[in-house]
């Protein structure tokens, strides 16, 4: 009975490291497929977009992963705009954003 249960116990800890080492791969996929979305083609784009995604989109809270997905979603002649500081986004939470990565990029 004993040794039941410690079959029972790594396959429990078998089961739980693959839901998680999934979890990690589809993070990884994510971060990939975002990042390759955040090059534009735009010099004054990719060197806000890419190295914020690559450095920090990981760490955003879910709200702030969903509002960055919806960002890149935009249009590039906006984010030039809204990013160069001619105009804001009519989204407060997309500008809210804009502001939060032109800030990473300042720091450095």
């Amino acid at each position: 009975m004993e040794q039941n249960k410690n079959q029972n116990d790594s396959a429990q800890l078998s089961s739980d490291n693959q839901a998680a080492m999934s979890a990690q791969e589809l993070a990884q996929q994510e971060l990939r497929r975002l990042t390759w979305h955040s090059r534009r083609g735009m010099l004054e784009l990719d060197v806000l977009l890419l190295p914020f995604t690559e450095n920090h989109f990981m760490q955003l809270n879910e709200t702030d992963k969903a509002v960055y997905r919806r960002l890149i979603d935009c249009e590039d002649q906006d984010l030039f705009n809204w990013f160069m500081e001619k105009s804001r986004s009519p989204d407060d939470e997309i500008q809210r954003m804009v502001e939060v990565i032109l800030a990473h990029a300042r720091q450095g």
